[in-house]
């Protein structure tokens, strides 16, 4: 039933036109140039400009004042605060993986995982991650937790 109406489908009347068919004969008057004028750039094969092309003008990127410093070689860590590690049963092991799995970090690490420490945490975890602020390992460490440092960026 749903095919047969699918395959009769068409757009309303007047919504969609015929491509314009250029260069087919001086009789279309589309023909000889093909609407590309005399000479020029514009009318070269793989000619034109680029889109940020001003026309000769400067352009908008180097016309505005540069401010600050992007650091090419900086780490980026996925954070992951103390709050978001509640859920867990007491005593259990928490790393790269079981924190993927609960979605709490996305499936790819730039430079690793730093937990924080906003909230609060009362059950004892062991968490194994690449850097730990110091509140959060206060806060890991009073709940009777235990950290452990994960060498090497992933």
């Amino acid at each position: 039933m749903a095919e047969d109406i699918l395959s009769q489908l068409k757009p309303p009347a007047g919504s969609t036109k015929k491509r314009k068919r250029v260069g087919r004969g001086t009789g279309s008057n589309w023909g000889k140039t093909a609407g590309r004028g005399h000479k020029g750039q514009g009318s070269r094969s793989g000619g034109g400009v680029h889109p940020r092309f001003e026309g000769g003008q400067m352009p908008l990127q180097r016309r505005l004042p540069k401010r600050g410093f992007h650091n090419p070689f900086r780490k980026e860590f996925v954070v992951v605060n103390v709050r978001d590690l509640e859920g867990f049963e007491a005593n259990s092991v928490i790393d790269v993986d079981v924190l993927r799995a609960k979605n709490l970090i996305p499936k790819n690490i730039k430079a690793g995982v730093k937990i924080l420490g906003d909230g609060e945490i009362s059950t004892p975890l062991t968490i194994k991650a690449h850097k730990f602020s110091k509140s959060a390992r206060a806060k890991i460490e009073a709940a009777g937790g235990t950290i452990e440092v994960i060498e090497g960026a992933q």
